[in-house]
């Protein structure tokens, strides 16, 4: 397993577990379930492959306590001494100079940057959070603040892999993939396993971060769209009525099927038709799933979809990013497993990537998520919904706690960076830290 747990002592929970196994952990969960298959726990196996005509995994391969993952993906890597995880002793030597590691066994001098942010200690918890997130500092008694993630690389490609699959190269399975397998499907007409994009663009490694690597490809992420048409190509245009597509799908599934006897276990024909499958339902299920008209006002501004844009010329505001999580908040009400939300698109203060200047970076992505993820949590819980569903915050890895540049940049920091787990029950507790300076775990 390559995320590493720089030291077993700091938390003996279960939640920095989570965090930890996100990835490469999942592995053991399809281990679980193929000696399951073998009859190595005693009991009858039954086979989980996806039927003809399926549109997903029809059974659980283990038992379940939370229903469903929303993650929210900030992608570029958050300043954690900025947002969550305030650090004293940085403050105090401000301007000072260190030797601390920039880059895999490249140790260089230079001067510590303290936050310009005010930090404050909410709820019966005491977690701390800064003024950057005004709102979601009202939420922290909900939260599970894991301060000592840990990962391989300091290249947003390979640390986003880490963070998704457990792996820094590309081909294996994601999270989502591993929950759509391992957990099944509750929703035959919706994908088990769903991504949204930032509309400024993609993260930089691309498709590989939902894919379903060597797993059967109908586990892989189904992409929604962040403006216009959400699903490409859904609508029919060649003018057939329902029972004609019907009857289309059903002789083309047929003829697949036929061919797919002969070519035992190649997945890629049975998410084909699995997929045409999907696609027919899709049809009706997704622009009702997708559709906004039914929420009431009071819902939608409470999500920011009504706020303007800020004055910076590459800040969206948060409408683009509240959509996106109110519409989370309706697919896992529909049964669908994993969400995943990209916040961040382009390069460097189009996303989290603070180089050119932490403050700057900060007034322009804070106010695009803290309504949004405010809501989703009391969304989630006056509906019921925040027991079995897990709401989980971070990206590929956090920022140093030095200046970079002659303002206030910060660099890459794999060593020590912050996630949140939402959900379950109120007055969390802090789990786990990094040192003195906010470096490393």
């Amino acid at each position: 397993m390559n995320i590493q747990r720089p030291n077993q002592n700091l938390c003996t929970g279960t939640r920095r577990e989570f965090l930890w196994q996100m990835g490469a952990g999942f592995t053991g969960l399809a281990l679980t379930a193929l000696l399951d298959q073998e009859g190595f726990f005693g009991s009858k196996a039954m086979a989980a492959t996806p039927g003809v005509g399926s549109a997903g995994p029809q059974i659980a391969h283990l038992p379940k306590r939370a229903k469903s993952c929303i993650f929210l993906f900030m992608y570029g890597g958050p300043s954690q001494m900025d947002l969550f995880d305030y650090k004293p002793e940085l403050q105090k030597r401000h301007g000072q100079t260190a030797n601390l590691e920039s880059r895999r066994r490249n140790v260089s001098a230079g001067k510590l940057l303290g936050s310009k942010r005010t930090f404050k200690q909410y709820g019966q918890s005491g977690q701390w959070c800064s003024d950057a997130l005004p709102h979601l500092a009202t939420q922290m008694d909900k939260l599970a603040v894991i301060k000592s993630l840990y990962s391989d690389s300091f290249a947003h490609g390979s640390a986003m892999l880490q963070m998704n699959s457990g792996r820094i190269i590309q081909g294996y399975p994601s999270m989502g993939s591993w929950l759509s397998y391992g957990l099944g499907s509750m929703n035959q007409n919706l994908p088990g396993y769903v991504v949204m994009l930032d509309p400024r663009g993609g993260p930089i490694s691309g498709a590989a971060n939902w894919s379903s690597g060597f797993m059967p490809a109908s586990h892989q992420g189904t992409v929604f769209r962040a403006s216009g048409q959400p699903i490409l190509n859904l609508d029919s245009a060649s003018g057939l009525t329902a029972p004609m597509q019907r009857d289309l799908i059903s002789t083309a599934n047929a003829l697949n099927a036929e061919h797919l006897a002969k070519r035992p276990g190649y997945s890629e024909l049975q998410a084909r038709i699995a997929n045409y499958e999907l696609a027919f339902q899709l049809q009706t299920t997704a622009p009702e799933a997708l559709d906004l008209t039914s929420e009431t006002e009071a819902t939608k501004e409470m999500y920011g979809l009504n706020d303007p844009k800020t004055d910076h010329p590459i800040a969206l505001g948060p409408a683009p990013f509240g959509r996106q999580c109110l519409v989370a908040r309706r697919l896992v009400e529909r049964g669908v497993r994993f969400v995943q939300i990209y916040h961040g698109g382009g390069h460097q203060q189009q996303n989290w990537d603070a180089h050119n200047g932490v403050e700057e970076n900060l007034k322009i992505h804070c106010p695009e998520i803290n309504k949004p993820i405010t809501a989703l949590l009391r969304d989630l819980e006056q509906r019921g919904l925040l027991d079995e569903t897990l709401v989980v915050w971070g990206g590929e890895f956090g920022r140093q706690a030095l200046v970079q540049g002659g303002g206030d940049g910060r660099d890459h920091n794999p060593k020590g960076f912050t996630y949140w787990e939402g959900g379950r029950q109120p007055g969390r507790r802090p789990v786990a830290k990094t040192e003195d300076r906010g470096h490393e775990a």
